[in-house]
């Protein structure tokens, strides 16, 4: 490490991190602008406004626009290294190319490392407290019923529920059916099934058991009965940001009950689960594509090289939602959608890199 190594990263790591405070008071006035009349509304406090949900929100905002902030932070600080004529000396010292990316890299990987950290561990919890502030005081559901659930407990055994009111934690119209191979052993029939969260148990009312033994049948009912099942009110919740603010845990473990449940959400969690391991990587790619445009001094200043990596930046957080749309609607594989801006860019970044001067 030079001192010219450490006067790049100070630069670095110094620009992207003033140019994040700019972006967090940005996100702050226009989001109370937008939100302000919700808060009057739903008679939102203060105290939960500030440190639930804008404790949440800046985090997941910065989070979401730190390949744009990444980007204008390298093409700011080096494009003002050109234009002060500060590359020039330093490429001709005899250092290459690719050793004056070296400081680079290593403030990249400062990003990463501090953008996965906060993607594993911090951002789903501070995206809970943005999502319960949300639910209850933005966009408040009031019916927050789910319908038409089809799940599978266990190898054997199919639920279907009808209606699930989330507010109260009560199905309607609920059936459970266990098969051996393909015939059906049993059959339990309620016309209302609740979880009590004391006993943590589902109680059913007015259920009609039918056990069947090859011709014959065996029926029995009743007004009320406890049973013990493997799903939880949370299956059931009706909310499109919930996985966001699941951990790595709760996500995996979903993810699993998912596998055997098939309700049609394995798509939105896998998704969200590989976003957070792989776009910390436009740390590289962005940085990669930023040099390459700054690096070189041109007529009127900083202004076109910023322009231009604006603009790039903004491509790239664009692609990242086509790519998810195709994956949720378009059958596209997870996995492939999340990588596909990062091949994409990264590609174009090695040949600007090819292209610049040298």
């Amino acid at each position: 490490m030079r001192i010219i190594d450490w006067y790049i990263i100070k630069k670095y790591l110094g620009t992207f991190a003033f140019t994040m405070a700019i972006f967090t008071v940005v996100i702050v006035i226009f989001d109370v602008s937008e939100k302000l009349d919700d808060f009057l509304k739903h008679h939102a406090p203060l105290s939960s406004i500030v440190t639930q949900y804008y404790a949440g929100l800046i985090p997941f905002y910065l989070n979401m626009l730190s390949p744009l902030i990444n980007f204008i932070a390298v093409i700011f600080f080096t494009a003002k290294m050109a234009d002060q004529t500060e590359i020039v000396p330093i490429l001709s010292s005899g250092v290459t190319f690719n050793r004056f990316l070296y400081p680079y890299f290593i403030s990249s990987l400062v990003i990463f490392l501090v953008t996965l950290f906060f993607n594993i561990y911090v951002i789903p919890r501070t995206n809970r407290w943005k999502v319960d502030f949300e639910n209850v005081y933005i966009n408040p559901n009031p019916d927050n019923t789910k319908r038409e659930t089809h799940m599978q407990l266990d190898k054997n055994t199919y639920v279907y529920v009808e209606s699930f009111d989330n507010n109260r934690k009560v199905g309607y119209r609920f059936t459970m059916e266990k098969f051996k191979g393909d015939e059906m052993k049993e059959r339990l029939m309620a016309d209302q099934v609740a979880w009590d969260s004391l006993k943590h148990v589902w109680k059913l009312s007015t259920y009609t058991i039918r056990k069947i033994d090859g011709l014959h049948e065996k029926m029995s009912n009743g007004a009320a009965k406890d049973t013990v099942l493997d799903m939880r009110p949370g299956d059931f919740e009706a909310y499109d940001n919930i996985f966001q603010a699941m951990t790595m845990k709760e996500l995996n473990d979903r993810m699993n009950k998912e596998k055997l449940r098939g309700t049609g959400l394995m798509v939105n969690m896998e998704l969200e689960k590989y976003k957070r391991f792989v776009y910390p990587l436009s740390a590289f790619v962005l940085t990669l594509m930023g040099v390459a445009l700054s690096s070189r001094k041109v007529r009127g200043g900083i202004g076109l090289p910023l322009g231009i990596g604006i603009f790039l930046s903004f491509a790239y957080i664009l692609s990242i939602q086509f790519t998810t749309m195709f994956s949720l609607k378009g059958g596209l594989s997870p996995l492939i959608a999340v990588f596909i801006p990062n091949i994409l860019f990264g590609a174009l970044g090695t040949y600007l890199i090819k292209q610049a001067p040298k």
